[in-house]
């Protein structure tokens, strides 16, 4: 492998020094300024020397809801969470955002990229709840403030599918709707659907990116 592919070979000369990791959120409602994160997941990437990315590192949190945080019964019916039971063994939101943080600057420093950017499916909801949280921390954000990798957009785009489940089921991945809404296996299966896609486009062909001369 000669040094040039190598290069493209590294997750920062892949996504613009950027290092994606997976999040999936289980909340209390849709306002990430008033309403409570009850359950997160995150995962890791890499990419191993032939330029394939795989999960690496995995956190998963029960949350407490923060102090003042709004709870929304429509929300509760549909998560299927009892946000004070304590079999939960939720810890704070400080807690959580605290470690997740520290693992994500890890892997930035690690791969040498610039900052780390979510991935998630309907990104815009899981990162607006990360940035709403991580400014009620006071902890030093290490994502990107605005811009995402969205799993819906791309699975729409590779197959023709914008629901987590259908487009699992669509690109070979098993999904199991009766664990769909746990912080945990969603941020597993999207993980699992974002990596599919990247790789099945290095398989197609795609990267490195290929440019023609135009006539």
């Amino acid at each position: 492998m000669s040094i040039n592919q190598e290069k493209f070979n590294l997750i920062k000369n892949r996504f613009r020094s950027f290092y994606p990791v997976v999040v999936d959120l289980e909340t209390g409602g849709f306002n990430a300024q008033t309403d409570a994160i009850l359950e997160i997941g995150v995962i890791t990437l890499n990419m191993d020397k032939l330029g394939w990315i795989k999960k690496e590192n995995k956190l998963h949190f029960h949350i407490k809801p923060f102090k003042g945080s709004i709870i929304r019964e429509e929300s509760i019916e549909f998560n299927q969470i009892d946000p004070f039971s304590p079999l939960r063994g939720a810890i704070s939101e400080y807690k959580a955002i605290k470690n997740i943080f520290n693992l994500v600057k890890e892997g930035v420093k690690k791969n040498n990229c610039s900052k780390a950017i979510i991935v998630a499916h309907n990104a815009s909801f899981d990162h607006s709840f990360i940035m709403a949280a991580s400014k009620r921390s006071g902890i030093k954000n290490p994502f990107h403030t605005f811009a995402t990798f969205d799993t819906a957009s791309l699975s729409g785009l590779v197959v023709g599918q914008t629901v987590l489940a259908k487009a699992c089921k669509s690109i070979g991945i098993t999904f199991d709707n009766n664990q769909a809404h746990s912080a945990l296996y969603d941020t597993l299966q999207t993980a699992n659907l974002f990596c599919e896609i990247v790789n099945k486009w290095k398989t197609l062909g795609g990267w490195p990116l290929k440019t023609r001369k135009r006539k």
